[in-house]
């Protein structure tokens, strides 16, 4: 199992994960396609350019662990673009 296989079945698991780092998640979706771009603060998008769909979140901090309703966000998004199968 892959790296990035690992990174998306800890993401899509029941009850959603409270310990996904934000790194894991820029590497995560560096691998699906997406490019990260930085905004103001701690404003960044995740931007997939053969799809052209964009995931809109700020990083956490000081901690670098995400919330329960980014982890949420993020796979219904890649749920809407056809990238994680139910």
């Amino acid at each position: 199992m892959s790296q990035q296989e690992k990174l998306l079945a800890k993401l899509t698991t029941k009850p959603e994960p409270r310990d996904f780092k934000w790194s894991e998640l820029a590497t995560l979706l560096g691998g699906l396609g997406f490019e990260l771009v930085k905004g103001k603060g701690s404003r960044r998008k995740f931007y997939h350019v053969g799809k052209k769909t964009l995931i809109n979140m700020h990083e956490p901090h000081p901690q670098n662990v995400l919330k329960s309703y980014q982890v949420r966000e993020v796979v219904k998004k890649l749920k809407e673009m056809g990238l994680v199968i139910e």
